[in-house]
């Protein structure tokens, strides 16, 4: 039998061979010379710290932002002559959002947007992604401007510009004018795509002079599939397959036109790109033939939008059939106006993709039941999405300017018994997720700043207020705004420029 003296002296050893394995661990993973059982550290080590500190940080310089859009935030869906959307009247009718609610107050940054712009200076963020509600600069869609309606937007940039935060706007966050959708059928028609290129002009003329940013459309493969597909969302229409594609065709072109549209009517210098959620191809073993089938897939499986705006033309095995998109060579030409930058929204793995010896070149694999989920159950954790997706998109089509436009999870965001909001699940989430995008930017992928989704909670859509995907919690009743722990991680994340 040992002696207390033999026990301790047995148990420090274990302690020391379980801390030195896993310093050689670590030490191998990094490329690092082994700890000494002497020292715990040698001078090569140390040598080397600064270097690998170099490694796991952002590129100087990296734009840090957090993101919203108009109708899930403002509210005031009745004041200064906004005219209606197409989402107030689908969030009225009955059946639609889960929880019954509507963004007719939302969070109410109409109103309190010179307090969320604190929140955003006090987490040490420079930008900032928001939408511009197009019913409230045109009401009726085309016609007369309304300029109350800007206005709200000249007094945001002015507050943002005098706390160091940068302006970045998307222009069409899926709020069309309802008059638009009564009168040609919205994005049904080309006529909307006209009209969107007309109201872009008229904001990027009037706000260029301080915004040097704008995104187009937000999320085409979300609301042509949601909203027209399977009536999920505003309109709630259900079209088939070829009119889909017609829709999606209308929106690429409205994409393009509005690139020109600025182009023509913005100051020198300002900067033009869309922000899509792409469908994500990830390999599901990093073999060479297994990323070149992920490659492969993510062309073929964004080829209604990304692919046509990148390349100029829809690839064959779009057009294959009876439910391809009518268009001319002219409106391929719109499509592919040169563009600045290129937006991604980054939240799950689509597909897992496996090389195979098919017409295609690849196999999807199935998801299985076990695959864990967020709170919100279409969002499947799959933290090399980040890496891959902005991967692809640079080399598939030589892209040289990527932003990471929104990224983020719901929670499930319970108080605890001290009042604070311990959201390690949303923490685990994006230190994952930014672990891959500095893999990404460690290796060159030019991603040059990223939009935590989102500020703060908001109409989430469909789910209404169940879903809360913000930094800072909002009572819905009061509109009080409390950080919850994963403000301090971003906050902590942003003044280091690398993962906390």
């Amino acid at each position: 039998m040992a002696t207390r003296l033999q026990t301790r002296e047995m148990m420090a050893s274990n302690q020391f061979s379980r801390r030195q394995f896993a310093g050689l661990a670590a030490a191998s993973a990094l490329g690092l010379s082994a700890p000494s059982a002497a020292s715990g550290q040698t001078d090569r080590s140390r040598k080397s710290e600064p270097k690998r500190r170099a490694r796991s940080t952002f590129p100087k310089g990296f734009l840090w932002g957090t993101a919203t859009s108009s109708y899930q935030v403002e509210g005031a869906v009745n004041e200064d002559g906004r005219g209606p959307s197409i989402w107030d009247r689908f969030a009225h009718t009955p059946g639609t959002i889960s929880d019954r609610s509507t963004g007719d107050t939302a969070s109410d940054h109409f109103h309190r947007y010179k307090e969320d712009v604190q929140l955003m200076k006090a987490l040490g963020t420079k930008a900032y992604r928001f939408s511009i509600a197009w019913p409230r600069v045109f009401p009726e869609g085309t016609g007369s401007p309304n300029p109350k309606g800007l206005d709200f937007y000249n007094r945001l940039v002015d507050e943002l510009l005098a706390n160091g935060i940068a302006p970045f706007a998307t222009l069409y966050h899926w709020d069309l004018p309802q008059a638009l959708q009564d009168r040609f059928g919205g994005w049904t028609s080309r006529d909307t795509s006209k009209a969107f290129a007309d109201y872009s002009a008229y904001v990027a003329a009037r706000l260029s002079d301080r915004v040097k940013h704008f995104f187009t459309i937000n999320e085409c493969s979300r609301f042509v599939h949601l909203g027209h597909g399977i009536g999920a969302d505003a309109p709630g229409l259900k079209l088939p397959q070829a009119e889909l594609n017609q829709v999606r065709h209308h929106v690429a072109l409205g994409h393009g036109m509005a690139v020109r549209a600025i182009r023509a009517s913005a100051r020198a210098g300002t900067k033009v790109g869309p922000a899509e959620n792409a469908v994500s191809c990830i390999p599901a073993i990093e073999t060479p033939a297994n990323i070149r089938a992920a490659e492969m897939a993510m062309r073929e499986l964004n080829a209604g939008y990304l692919t046509v705006i990148l390349e100029g033309k829809y690839p064959d095995t779009y057009l294959a059939g009876k439910d391809a998109p009518k268009f001319t060579a002219e409106d391929l030409r719109i499509i592919s106006s040169p563009l600045d930058f290129v937006g991604l929204n980054v939240y799950t793995p689509d597909h897992y993709v496996i090389a195979a010896e098919n017409e295609r070149g690849f196999t999807l694999a199935p998801f299985p039941a076990s695959f864990p989920h967020m709170k919100a159950t279409w969002l499947r954790p799959g933290p090399e999405t980040m890496y891959w997706v902005p991967r692809h998109v640079a080399k598939v089509w030589n892209v040289k300017s990527i932003y990471i436009t929104e990224n983020g999870t719901s929670g499930s965001d319970q108080p605890a018994a001290d009042g604070t909001i311990y959201d390690v699940d949303r923490i685990m989430y994006l230190r994952n997720y930014l672990a891959q995008l500095q893999r990404a930017t460690s290796e060159g992928v030019p991603v040059s700043g990223y939009f935590l989704w989102s500020l703060m909670d908001n109409f989430e859509w469909g789910d209404g207020f169940e879903q809360r995907f913000g930094l800072y919690h909002v009572d819905f009743e009061t509109q009080r705004r409390s950080p919850k722990l994963s403000a301090s991680f971003y906050r902590e994340t942003i003044a280091r420029n690398a993962v906390a």
